[in-house]
């Protein structure tokens, strides 16, 4: 849900997109693409969000996936002006106007579009350029990897417009900080500078605005050429080990290193380091 309200401005012809979508060999770039309104989210937007992902997904030529925000802003939230989401006036209220149902539109959009991001079958940055609030916060923290500027930070601001977490705050927010830290990020709603979320570990890197840009498109080729399905299955064996004990994760684990075990890419990772060579992975 929004956080924080965008400035005025005059309305203007909408792009094709909301979404726009650039490839660099085997990183593909997607860029909430609504800059005048800090890209808050709409049904439209989130429908061309979960359509890139899942095209990217089939796509085996991707090897890695940066999500980021036009202008100066990741991502403000949902945009309480669309009509899918959009409350009555004071005068449709008083008339006895429903309002309308946040859950369809967690059931219809958001929900599909956070399980095709948590699945997607090739690691996927979050590039955050500047703030992201409430939903905008959450979709972030879904990604595998956080990278902030300096000058970005987080938000969620969900109880200042009564509501709780979505966008998978409520199940992000207590693995990646704890529930003390949780709870007061979700209850109170103040500001989080990228610098402190880098602290407590809410994010994996913090840096300098200037350098963002160079250290995502380093980052992503550094991904794009390591052997994408392990790093896949490192991050579903984190999120299964989260709900399971010890055994448990023993037992997934030797599941995993048996079928990895028989994969090209750990074959031709041996061969590699054992040639003193670089290696060329393909698995996905």
């Amino acid at each position: 849900m929004p956080d924080v309200t965008p400035e005025p401005s005059e309305p203007s012809a909408a792009p094709e997109s909301p979404l726009r979508l650039e490839r660099a060999g085997a990183v593909l770039t997607l860029t909430l693409d609504r800059p005048a309104v800090l890209n808050s989210l709409t049904t439209e937007l989130l429908r061309a969000l979960f359509l890139a992902l899942d095209a990217a997904a089939e796509d085996r030529s991707v090897r890695c996936v940066v999500l980021t925000g036009a202008g100066r802003a990741f991502c403000a939230g949902q945009d309480l002006a669309d009509p899918a989401i959009s409350p009555p006036d004071e005068a449709a209220r008083a008339s006895g106007a429903a309002p309308k149902d946040i859950g369809h539109l967690l059931a219809h959009f958001y929900r599909p579009m956070l399980l095709r991001l948590r699945s997607m079958p090739v690691p996927v940055i979050a590039a955050v350029n500047g703030v992201a609030a409430g939903a905008g916060a959450n979709l972030a923290l879904a990604c595998d990897l956080v990278v902030a500027a300096h000058s970005a930070s987080f938000i969620q601001a969900f109880s200042k417009i009564g509501l709780v977490p979505d966008c998978g705050g409520t199940w992000l927010l207590p693995r990646a900080v704890g529930r003390a830290r949780a709870l007061g990020l979700a209850m109170l709603g103040d500001r989080l500078p990228a610098v402190e979320a880098e602290r407590i570990g809410l994010i994996w890197r913090c840096v300098d605005d200037a350098e963002l840009a160079g250290e995502v498109g380093t980052l992503a080729a550094r991904l794009a050429a390591m052997p994408t399905r392990a790093l896949v299955e490192t991050r579903r064996a984190l999120d299964a080990a989260q709900q399971t004990d010890l055994a448990g994760a023993l037992d997934h684990e030797q599941a995993l290193q048996r079928e990895l075990g028989f994969a090209h890419d750990y074959q031709e990772g041996v061969a590699a380091f054992m040639a003193r060579r670089a290696p060329s992975f393909s698995d996905r």
